[in-house]
């Protein structure tokens, strides 16, 4: 019985040194979650009505001023960027961006089979849970990094190189798969199409009411695009990462305090079992102790 209640109270420590990490973590990440919460709350907004004016814009141009960004073209070739956290211990969170980027992958089968497919991560855990998954993808681990800088600049370099790749026809279409992030329980995976630029679906009404809307341009159409363009689909690339940076913190301080709820309950039932051992040991050394003290007198 001595061996049971020693390994019942070794059982009760090492719970009890879990709880304390998983509440540690908790609190760091309730602190990080409050700064990348700040982060994109700010920035959603102006990234959202930018993203919305420029789909408007390209969506209302005819011909000739129409932008490189929103070229159409058939799909030869295409990138799919997997932004994922560089830590685990966040539950389902990189493992819903996964999933998601294979949904992705389902429609284009001939072009994975084909090898003209590549991944490009940002993020090391989406390159893990990934990794088996995608044969004939290519996976490009070269920015997996890219994260660890959460600033305009060097964001930047990264959609910029995306950019150059589709107006060089490298690719034909790119892809961003990421977690949109609601509150600290609930992050959104969505598989978001970066280039070309989506143009808005003009209903047959909207035609017949003629609601095109009349900008006017100064300089002209094609130097604005060019320029105002690429700035957009940067600062919608920054929302993207900080999506993710917000959601990360968020799915791994829900999940550390699940973990540590679960921690509680198991040490409930362990010191209920410890209880239970110790009565059964001294009620067995009552009735030894009695058992000789009747031998003794008999």
């Amino acid at each position: 019985m001595s061996g049971k209640l020693k390994e019942t109270r070794e059982r009760i420590t090492s719970v009890n040194s879990t709880q304390q990490i998983t509440k540690a973590m908790k609190m760091v990440s309730a602190a990080k979650l409050r700064r990348a919460t700040q982060a994109i709350t700010e920035m959603r907004p102006y990234a959202d009505r930018l993203n919305k004016m420029m789909i408007n814009i390209l969506s209302n141009l005819e011909g000739s001023a129409s932008s490189s960004f929103s070229t159409e073209r058939e799909i030869k070739k295409m990138a799919i960027v997997v932004i994922t956290s560089n830590r685990g211990l966040a539950g389902a969170f990189n493992a819903n961006i996964g999933k998601q980027t294979l949904k992705v992958l389902e429609n284009y089968k001939t072009l994975q089979s084909e090898g003209k497919i590549d991944l490009h991560f940002i993020g090391k855990k989406g390159f893990d849970f990934l990794k088996k998954k995608c044969e004939g993808c290519n996976l490009m681990t070269e920015d997996m990094a890219l994260s660890s800088d959460l600033s305009y600049d060097n964001l930047a370099t990264f959609s910029q190189k995306m950019m150059d790749q589709f107006i060089l026809g490298e690719y034909d279409k790119i892809y961003v798969v990421y977690s949109q992030f609601k509150n600290a329980a609930i992050q959104d995976p969505i598989a978001a199409q970066f280039l070309p630029v989506p143009k808005l679906e003009v209903t047959k009404d909207a035609k017949a009411k003629n609601t095109n809307a009349d900008y006017i341009f100064e300089p002209s159409k094609e130097e604005l695009l060019e320029q105002l363009i690429p700035s957009i689909l940067q600062t919608s690339f920054q929302k993207y990462i900080l999506d993710v940076n917000a959601g990360e913190h968020g799915a791994r301080m829900t999940a550390m305090d699940k973990a540590t709820e679960n921690a509680n309950e198991l040490l409930k039932d362990l010191k209920i079992m410890y209880n239970k051992a110790r009565q059964e040991s001294i009620t067995n050394e009552i009735l030894e102790i009695v058992g000789g003290a009747a031998a003794l007198e008999g």
